[in-house]
């Protein structure tokens, strides 16, 4: 199991160093312009425009791949995890997510290269 993610935006990138430690090695995570898409059956364009997990064939995207990862870790952090696919937060996870991707080049950390429309 994999999530992947845009290694060109520094946002993206202190991110990933954070669920590196959260889920404490449980989950590989790689920068999409290092992995092997094709394997994975992903595209640049998907990567780019938000985080991705993939395990067992199996696609997740933006709040839902972190939901997958969060659970995926067997840490305390599951928990969250599977909060996140709650219906009625999911709902709200996902404008929360989208928020943040349209405006990551914006947030501590980002630079013109963390914006999805480069």
């Amino acid at each position: 199991m994999v999530l992947v993610f845009d290694g060109d935006c520094s946002f993206c990138s202190s991110s990933a160093r954070l669920f590196q430690k959260l889920t404490k090695g449980r989950v590989d995570i790689e920068p999409y312009q290092f992995a092997n898409l094709e394997v994975l059956g992903l595209r640049a364009e998907d990567c780019e425009r938000a985080v991705q997990f993939v395990s067992e064939g199996q696609r997740f995207e933006g709040h839902l791949a972190i939901a997958q990862a969060l659970k995926a870790s067997k840490t305390g952090w599951a928990i969250a995890g599977y909060l996140l696919t709650l219906p009625v937060i999911t709902s709200a996870a996902f404008v929360v997510y989208a928020w943040v991707s349209n405006n990551r080049h914006k947030l501590p950390g980002g630079t013109p290269a963390c914006a999805v429309n480069k």
